[in-house]
């Protein structure tokens, strides 16, 4: 008997917490929103647009510096070094664009390296190859920092 109450009350539970909310649009018009609402979405609150720099993992290398820039125009600028290989830059432009909930961006003409990023306050987590989150020892390597203009006086 125990457990049927529990299975009753752990589904009431799970179907509460996925509520829909219903909002009247501009003309009065009920539509139904969900409460992961695009209107809270990074491409929606945050200021997301400027340079993102950091030094991600390198299995051969030093590490790799890594520098994003995302444009207001939906347009990339990624530049790569190895270091300890060399001066070689490599660049590569292109436009990007949003997931649909707006947490992640992806970067066109990536071919052989990860071209998500999840976008966060002043940041930018490099997703794995399939658009995951790494996880691990090494996670913290996978930012990317935003650079701050700081006015001069």
């Amino acid at each position: 008997m125990k457990k049927v109450i529990l299975a009753v009350v752990c589904i009431a539970f799970a179907m509460t917490s996925c509520k829909k909310e219903n909002k009247a649009d501009s003309d009065g018009a009920n539509t139904e929103k969900s409460s992961t609402s695009l209107a809270k979405s990074s491409e929606n609150v945050l200021d997301w647009d400027g340079t993102y720099k950091g030094v991600t993992p390198c299995a051969d290398c030093e590490g790799i510096e890594t520098t994003v820039t995302l444009n207001r125009d939906k347009t990339y600028v990624m530049t790569t070094k190895y270091q300890g290989k060399g001066n070689d830059i490599l660049q590569v432009t292109g436009s990007f664009s949003w997931s649909d909930d707006g947490s992640t961006v992806e970067l066109e003409n990536i071919k052989d390296g990860p071209n998500k990023f999840l976008v966060g306050a002043n940041q930018l987590i490099m997703l794995d190859m399939e658009g995951k989150k790494i996880t691990g020892a090494l996670a913290k390597k996978y930012v990317l920092n935003k650079e701050m203009n700081v006015p001069e006086n």
